[in-house]
């Protein structure tokens, strides 16, 4: 099907009877706020072009890509107990800090919410829920390693907190890392921002994109996957490391 737009430019991927996938750009939340209802959100979105929906799965704000709605009660409960019992492939592109020693792997550590910061995650040995990732190093850059990322549970923050917790955080995250922005000149060494203005970040949100959503459609009786390709943001930031700031091995073999 030919993609079309909703509001605020969220690109619709995939439609049918059941269900509605979306392309969901950085910076616009997944549901209403609860201190902020007007803050504008893809469930209220979705409920003015088509009256009622429902709420299968999130992504944080500054996280983009693929996301599916239902439209329907059978279809939220189809699809949500596929998420409860983790049989939803989900895959996603995370640009973290440093270089891990282990190219493919997986990190198994318990996540809990941290009481001490009200809204984030922490890893809990003693009462944390498991919580498993699996991820696979595609790139590596001078300072950074775009991973490709599966993760096999659903926790709030599970791939944020998991390669913090390993010690390579996002490249962008300013709750679990320590940067908020990249910019050029970190990048390009002899490059020089003119003086006359400030230099603006390639990228200035979290280096995480949804890529893909797959799932066995209980009425259609076959399993779907859909994709969202990566924003113009993320891609400028691959592309200018990929020119200037590539390790000596410039891609990990499959």
């Amino acid at each position: 099907m030919k993609a079309r737009m909703l509001a605020d430019e969220v690109e619709i991927i995939y439609e049918d009877d059941d269900f509605i996938v979306l392309n969901k750009p950085a910076g616009i939340l997944t549901i209403p706020d609860r201190f902020a209802s007007a803050i504008p959100n893809l469930y209220d979105i979705l409920k003015r072009e088509y009256g009622k929906i429902f709420v299968v799965h999130r992504l944080d704000k500054e996280t983009s890509g693929v996301i599916c709605f239902a439209k329907n009660e059978e279809a939220h409960a189809d699809l949500s107990e596929k998420f409860e019992e983790h049989d939803v492939n989900k895959i996603y592109y995370a640009l973290i800090m440093g270089h891990l020693r282990n190219k493919e792997g997986r990190i198994d550590l318990p996540l809990s919410e941290n009481p001490k910061v009200p809204g984030t995650m922490r890893v809990d040995y003693e009462s944390g829920k498991r919580s498993i990732t699996e991820y696979k190093v595609l790139e590596e850059f001078e300072n950074y390693s775009l991973v490709e990322v599966r993760p096999l549970t659903g926790r709030m923050h599970q791939i944020r907190v998991h390669f913090k917790a390993i010690g390579h955080p996002l490249a962008i995250d300013s709750v679990y890392g320590n940067k908020s922005e990249i910019f050029l000149s970190e990048i390009k060494k002899k490059y020089k921002p003119k003086e006359s203005e400030p230099e603006r970040p390639l990228m200035s949100r979290l280096t995480l994109h949804a890529l893909k959503l797959g799932f066995f459609h209980f009425r259609k009786k076959e399993y779907i996957e859909f994709e969202a390709k990566l924003p113009k943001d993320f891609e400028s930031l691959l592309k200018q490391l990929r020119k200037h700031s590539l390790k000596n091995i410039d891609k990990i073999k499959a």
